[in-house]
This record gives C-alpha cells, structure tokens and sequence, in this order.
C-alpha cells in the first residue's frame, strides 16, 4: 500500500535556490506548511511526496531569502523626489515642515504606497524608525501581509523641532507603551514593536535612560539613527566629552537589543563597544553617500551584525537592489582602490547584509534571513531567465551587478503569497497610487514645501 502525501498549504518546485552558505542550486522544491520551511530537496524525490493547496512551478526562476529593509521611514513616502539637489539644512527647511504637517490619512497612504514599493521590490520585512501617527502603518503592516519593526518617533528636545513634533518624557513613553501594547505580536506575529530614539540630540539624557530601561520591562529592542551627522558627534562631545556610542555605554544601556542606524561615522573605539555588547548596526548606502563611507569591512571583520537599509523614498527609493548596486561601488572606490584590493566587498558579503544581517538586525536571526528547514517561509523568486541576467559565469555576482527590482516574480511571507507573478495579491495598487498623487499634492501645499 502506497503512503498517502502529507498535506501542505504550498509548494515552490523546479527552481533555483540561493542555499544559507551562498551556494546555486538547481531543480529544487521548497515545501511549506504553517508559516514554516519543513522541507527543501530535489524537485524529483519530493513532488510525489507532499501534496499542497497551491503550487508554483520556479522553472526559470531562483528563490532566495525576502531582502530585510533595516532602516527606512515609510511615513517620508510622499517625499519621493523633493530632497535631492538642496542645499543644507533639509531636516529644517523641508524634512521638519513635511512630518509635523502629516495626518492619520497621510501616514495610511504613506504606509500603503511603502508596503506595495517593498512587495514589488523584493524587500520582505523592514524596520520603520518612526514617526507620527504609527498605529495606521502597524494596521498598513498587517493588511499588506508583511513582516516588520515599528516604533513611535521619540523626541523632547532640540532647538529646531517644533512643538508638535516634541512630547514630553511621560508622553514618549506612554504613547510607544500604547503603540506595544496595542499591535505588538499582532499580523499572526509579523509585526514587533520597539522603543526608540529619535537620535542622541533630540532626547535628553532622562529621556533616553527612560526608553531603555521601559523596552527593557517589555523585553523588545531599541533603535536610534546613530553617528549619521558630524553635528551629533559635535554636541555629544561638547556635552558628554564622549562620543555617542561611548555616551551610551557610559549609562549602561547597550545590549544585543540595540540597533544603530547609519552607524557611518565611527571611531575605533565605538567599533569595541559595539562588538562587546552585541549591538547591531544598520548602513543606507545611498542616503549615507552624501555624508561618509561606513567602516563596514572593519565591522564584519570584529564579526558584528550589519544590515542594509533605505532610508524611505525621501534618499533614494525602496529598492534593496539598488543599495547593494551603490554600495558594491562605494567600497570599492573607498576602500579597495588606495590599497588596490579589489575584493573589498565581496557579493557574498553583501548578499548576507542584505538577508541575515537584517534577520540579525530585526533580531530574528533564528527566524529569518536564509532558506532552511524550520525557519519562516519568507522568500521572493527571481525571474534569472533573462538577457541582463544569463547567461552568468556567477550568478551571485550577477546577482548585484544586474539583477533590479523588476525582476521579482513572486514574494512569499509567512508562508502567505503576497505578490504571483508580479501582482500584488494584499494591497489594491490603482486605488493606492491615485491616492497617494492626492496626498503628495495636498501635503505640499500644507507644509510649503
């Protein structure tokens, strides 16, 4: 008597798959069940083993890990195109009026057009450093069916933040307590909330001590745009007589559930500190490009955990394809070319920022960030049988050299199809892009920018 198949909710066969050491693999199956990877093998020995309520045929395609956006604003989607080519200050003259003009309908929109970018881009979980009105991007989260951080914008000094964009300590922590207690653990567990700051400069020391020890009590993580600006070096300098990452070592506050987003500006003693307490950093190569190169060969050296960011649609677009496209070349220019090495930054490398330095980043390691038996069913298929793609003597370094956002067929999170064959299955694009050409206007015209 034959064994009856075992029943699964979906099955990937006949395709390509970037294994967890960086390795092609053809003609393989990718069988789920419950939001879990729980086999991968030859499309032969398996197809007749597993019978699933839907199946893709991968012929022509290569499954990898969802790309990880570890740092991005997905409330700054309607500033797409406005903050390239102005002169110093942004923050101030456009940055400051656009987010302390947004309203609930704005964030939603904002949120939703995000979101429909990320699926369309391959980019399966991200972690939103913050800002106002926060419960519509958690409900935007769970809709689209996607995986990420989110956190309130926490800020109660600096002296060009207007009043409305400022709270109080009591108010920080009570509006980010109600934000966690509100979605964190909500989506079937895709969404996680964190405690954050704003940055160093915009928060005083009691704030500061308050966001740790809270996100402490709720054991989540904390986030912080870190080193990005020398301004910020500059004041805590002037005030702390340390440096940022040395001021937050000083109060005791560093753990391995703080992440530092940018991270550019490091001295070699902030390096230290960040390997010895298992801190995770975050690079947004084309946001970043304007301001310094991060020491990121220096980093991955000592071992620490760096992921890929994008900063939102503000800096560049939410195409983790194009990051590791400009970061490839910045690491080359700056760091392989004065001492002639021009494996300064191998694809592998880059590959694992973007995938398992994410998952580390999200502190979801365990979880996320490879293809494996046991971890969650987060994946995007590449369509590689194309001109601009094959034939390739290596298909990973063609994987930065010339794969694009385009060439995403299929984005599966949580073992749930999010996108086949280029349709978005969650979220409603027509409806999404006419409002957000509305919004963008009606904004602009708010905020005078």
């Amino acid at each position: 008597m034959e064994n009856k198949a075992c029943s699964v909710d979906l099955i990937v066969k006949n395709c390509s798959i970037l294994t967890p050491d960086f390795n092609i693999l053809n003609d393989q199956c990718l069988v789920i069940k419950n939001s879990t990877i729980i086999d991968i093998g030859n499309t032969s020995d398996l197809d007749t083993k597993y019978k699933a309520q839907e199946t893709i045929d991968g012929y022509g395609k290569l499954a990898m890990p969802g790309l990880i956006d570890a740092h991005t604003h997905t409330c700054q989607q309607l500033l797409r195109g406005r903050i390239a080519d102005e002169y110093p200050m942004i923050w101030t003259r456009i940055m400051v009026p656009f987010e302390s003009n947004l309203k609930e309908n704005d964030v939603r929109i904002s949120s939703q057009l995000s979101f429909l970018e990320m699926i369309k881009s391959g980019t399966t979980s991200f972690i939103d450093a913050g800002g106002r009105h926060m419960h519509k991007v958690a409900e935007s989260v769970i809709e689209s069916g996607l995986r990420g951080v989110i956190t309130c914008s926490t800020m109660d000094s600096g002296k060009d933040i207007p009043v409305t964009m400022k709270s109080s300590i009591e108010d920080n922590i009570k509006n980010n307590l109600q934000l966690f207690n509100g979605f964190h653990g909500a989506g079937d567990g895709r969404l996680d909330v964190w405690f954050s700051l704003r940055s160093i400069i915009t928060c005083t020391p009691d704030l500061i001590q308050k966001v740790f020890d809270t996100a402490k009590g709720c054991s989540t993580g904390v986030q912080s745009h870190m080193n990005e600006y020398t301004n910020e070096i500059g004041y805590c300098l002037e005030n702390f007589k340390m440096r940022p990452f040395e001021y937050l070592e000083s109060i005791g506050v560093l753990d391995k559930n703080f992440l530092g987003a940018h991270s550019i500006l490091l001295s070699d003693n902030e390096i230290d500190i960040i390997k010895a307490h298992n801190s995770k950093v975050v690079h947004c190569p084309i946001s970043n490009s304007g301001k310094g190169i991060p020491k990121t060969p220096s980093l991955l050296q000592k071992g620490i955990g760096v992921g890929f960011g994008t900063d939102g649609a503000g800096h560049s677009g939410l195409s983790l394809f194009d990051q590791m496209k400009v970061f490839k070349s910045l690491m080359r220019a700056f760091w392989g070319v004065p001492i002639f090495d021009p494996v300064a930054m191998p694809s592998k490398s880059i590959l694992e920022m973007v995938t398992l330095g994410g998952a580390k980043a999200m502190l979801r390691d365990h979880q996320l960030g490879s293809l494996e038996v046991g971890k969650k069913a987060d994946m995007i298929l590449i369509n590689i049988d194309q001109p601009h793609i094959q034939p390739t003597h290596n298909l990973l370094n063609t994987l930065i050299e010339s794969v694009n956002s385009n060439d995403v067929t299929d984005c599966i999170v949580n073992g749930k199809l999010l996108m086949k064959n280029r349709e978005v299955l969650t979220l409603d694009e027509e409806k999404i892009k006419f409002e957000s050409n509305i919004a963008m206007r009606d904004l602009a015209i708010r905020a005078n920018i």
